[in-house]
């Protein structure tokens, strides 16, 4: 059968099972739009800023399991996906950007909106393609799904100029299968190494787990309870590994870094042996890898061989499919390391964090406060979208988790990520009680969302903390060696009551924690959208 490239490619993605795009169009992917729209069973979000499409497709993939799937036009527009795909790269979050492109007779003259986007995002994407001739694109559709999903996943761009989606194509054959010589993702554990493994284990007397994004891109939050469990081995947390094990669980002793909870970190200084699942140890998470590789053993459980050695080597490396290794380890007879004592240490310092007793200030509310009432309230599945700065640290240290997810940027930071990430959500599961927790700098870079929020006729729930300043670098620029903040009073921001009401969308404003609670009861129990504006010192710090 015949067909044109923008009728393979629609056809490509159909094939793949996508269901969804989030995307903006421009005058060099109209042909492939155009196709889109005689397809209604793939459903399509127009967002207000293609930076969001790329948020919103993560949030998708991190609730469906499935890759994400956006789509912009050249130059402009293509561009301003680049933070989107660098986005997902650093989280390692399965995606699939599609971009239109100048006429292929033009590359290279510098035309209205040409610019070479494939090698902009060469440095940030696990794959992409530059198609030239449209009968490459059943082969390149296959592959570039096969390789956002598979391995350590992560964003792969396909670039496709208008003429080649305009080309037509007699006999076309979409493949079954794929196969990319140098690309086989290793799955199972060396055996040998597994057994190593279990042997340094069970020498262990103060042994420590530390989890990772890398749990939940393999589906393996039960694996890893189910170890831990077995094994009676206390747990923490990366930013992105938050939320495998509720929080009011024993084994469960917080988030570490730099901003994480003390119990977490002092587990870490006092651990004999680390097994890192699915982490890469980056510097936020573990402020000086040196100290920790001379003072204890390390294993390190990933499947991007890349990732183990990068920032800390280890005794023990194992590369694999993070849900394949630790079933490996579960069909042994590992023997539990003895760790009472262990145990018995970390306990206090848990529970004293858990119910320690956060600062007040007349006429505002403290974030740790609120976030604690407010996690008591949700469903035990709730999905919370944080966004980057105080409000996501105050949320990963103190917002009580249950068995929902925790969704932030944790790799590249970008702020403006919560609101469209949760739309994302969304549209995975509409029935998903979902929660973004902002700031009012992070708000004001995706605010614009809403529209996609009301058409979607979504019932998203946004907690919006006003400082009136970028909080964690005043917090920053507060402390030597600077002199003071400079540049980071968001003065003219909006009223944001009357942005809510311009959309359509309900406010609520507190300023007294006393009224708190009644406030939380009135949000949640809005029908559809609601923002909660919450009042907050700008003085307030982290550290408080």
């Amino acid at each position: 059968m015949e067909m044109t490239g923008a009728e393979i490619l629609i056809e490509g993605l159909r094939r793949e099972g996508v269901e969804h795009i989030f995307g903006y169009a421009g005058a060099t992917i109209c042909a492939a739009v155009d196709v889109l729209r005689q397809h209604p069973e793939i459903g399509y979000t127009l967002v207000r800023t293609e930076q969001n499409a790329g948020h919103m497709a993560s949030g998708y993939a991190r609730i469906s399991g499935k890759t994400g799937v956006c789509l912009v036009t050249s130059g402009p527009g293509a561009t301003n996906l680049i933070t989107g795909v660098a986005t997902a790269y650093m989280d390692s979050i399965p995606m699939v950007a599609i971009t239109g492109q100048v006429p292929s007779n033009l590359l290279g003259r510098d035309i209205f909106q040409e610019v070479d986007i494939t090698g902009a995002v060469s440095p940030f994407t696990k794959h992409n393609y530059l198609v030239k001739d449209a009968a490459d694109l059943p082969r390149v559709i296959k592959e570039a799904f096969y390789i956002a999903s598979t391995g350590r996943p992560g964003p792969v761009l396909i670039d496709i100029p208008s003429d080649i989606q305009e080309q037509r194509v007699a006999d076309v054959a979409f493949p079954d299968n794929v196969n990319i010589r140098g690309y086989k993702p290793s799955v199972r554990g060396n055996d040998l190494q597994i057994r190593r493994v279990a042997d340094t284990i069970a020498r262990a007397k103060q042994p420590l787990i530390c989890a990772g994004g890398g749990v939940w891109l393999a589906g393996a939050r039960d694996e890893l309870a189910a170890l831990a469990e077995r094994l009676q081995i206390p747990v923490v947390k990366t930013m992105m590994g938050l939320s495998v094990l509720p929080t009011d669980h024993p084994l469960n002793m917080g988030m570490i870094g730099a901003h994480g909870n003390r119990c977490a970190n002092k587990a870490l200084a006092k651990s004999d042996l680390l097994i890192m699942v699915g982490t890469r140890a980056a510097d936020r998470a573990i402020i000086e890898p040196k100290e920790i590789q001379r003072r204890m053993a390390t294993i390190h459980i990933d499947v991007d061989p890349a990732e183990i050695g990068k920032n800390m080597e280890a005794a023990v490396p194992l590369v694999g499919d993070v849900k394949a290794i630790l079933n490996q380890l579960l069909a042994l007879d590992i023997q539990a390391p003895d760790a009472a004592q262990w145990r018995q240490f970390l306990k206090s310092f848990r529970q004293a964090e858990l119910t320690r007793v956060f600062p007040r200030r007349e006429g505002s509310v403290f974030p740790g406060t609120l976030l604690r009432q407010l996690g008591r309230k949700l469903n035990d599945d709730a999905v919370v979208c944080v966004d980057v700065g105080q409000n996501q640290l105050f949320t990963c240290k103190y917002l009580p988790q249950k068995h929902g997810r925790l969704l932030t940027s944790g790799g590249l930071g970008t702020m403006g990520y919560s609101l469209p990430a949760a739309v994302g959500v969304k549209v995975a599961d509409p029935a998903q009680q979902t929660i973004v927790v902002c700031g009012d700098g992070s708000f004001q870079m995706a605010m614009n969302e809403l529209s996609a929020v009301v058409c979607g006729g979504m019932d998203i729930k946004i907690v919006l903390f006003r400082n009136h300043t970028l909080g964690l670098v005043h917090q920053i620029q507060s402390s030597a060696p600077y002199h003071g903040p400079f540049g980071v009073a968001l003065d003219g921001s909006p009223d944001f009551e009357t942005i809510a009401r311009a959309y359509g969308v309900k406010s609520i404003t507190l300023s007294d924690e006393d009224k708190a609670e009644a406030a939380l009861d009135e949000f949640l129990g809005c029908p559809g959208c609601c923002i909660l504006i919450c009042e907050v010192d700008p003085a307030v710090s982290t550290n408080d």
